[in-house]
């Protein structure tokens, strides 16, 4: 518990110091399980990057996991990205991706670690110019039950990641960091929600750049499998 507490404490810290505005990141996620094997997943978000209430940035996606074991899932996904400038999209992407997740428990601590690789192609409606990009992630993801031993109808759980983005042939190679912060309360068998903070180091703007979200979530788990051991699925912002 004091590893949130001074995390919790850094972020506010750094933020305190910082002159960048609040932005804000919503999500909407749907895991569904219709074989013992194998679940779909869906997501949709929806961003205020430059003002906190005017969305400028949107994307759509899903794709299809596989339950290799109970602690590792692969998954290839595919969607769909807009950015918006003054009310007027100035960037689309069309995004591919194979993933590999893999989790471990240690005491009540659930640490996920999830490794991608994502090919994009984007388009420039106003300069009409199309580029192409590889990008590689890897997150590291801990989940921490404050009032249960595990996450379940009732649960308040707290979760803290960092995730890193090197992409090519763009530079700098290390283009991006993420760090997240916050709390999910699991209400019922279906429903679970999160919130917290984000903060996001952008390497490749000029200059540099930080970018300061307070992200809300909805997770919707859906179980059709006989299996009566509910598991249930927090992707994070992503």
């Amino acid at each position: 518990m004091k590893f949130f507490v001074g995390l919790g404490l850094i972020l506010g810290l750094g933020f305190a110091n910082a002159q960048e505005h609040i932005s804000s990141f919503n999500a909407i996620t749907l895991t569904y399980k219709f074989h013992p094997k194998f679940f779909l997943y869906a997501e949709t978000q929806m961003r205020g990057i430059e003002e906190y209430d005017y969305p400028d940035y949107y994307e759509i996606k899903g794709g299809l996991g596989y339950n290799l074991t109970k602690t590792h899932k692969p998954f290839v996904g595919l969607g769909r990205y807009a950015t918006y400038k003054n009310h007027t999209i100035s960037r689309e992407e069309f995004r591919v991706w194979l993933q590999d997740v893999i989790d471990f428990k240690k005491g009540s601590f659930k640490f996920e670690n999830r490794f991608r690789a994502e090919k994009s192609w984007f388009y420039d409606p106003i300069k009409d110019i199309r580029s192409e990009r590889m990008r590689y992630r890897y997150r590291l993801n801990v989940t921490l039950p404050l009032n249960a031993k595990s996450v379940k109808p009732g649960t308040v759980f707290a979760n803290v990641y960092d995730e890193i983005f090197l992409v090519s042939p763009n530079k700098p190679t290390f283009a991006r960091n993420r760090v997240y912060g916050g709390l999910g309360y699991q209400i019922d068998e279906n429903f679970g929600m999160l919130a917290g903070y984000l903060w996001q180091r952008e390497f490749e703007a000029a200059g540099n750049k930080n970018v300061h979200f307070v992200y809300f979530a909805l997770n919707i788990n859906i179980d059709d499998t006989d299996n009566k051991q509910k598991t249930y699925h927090f992707p994070g912002a992503d």
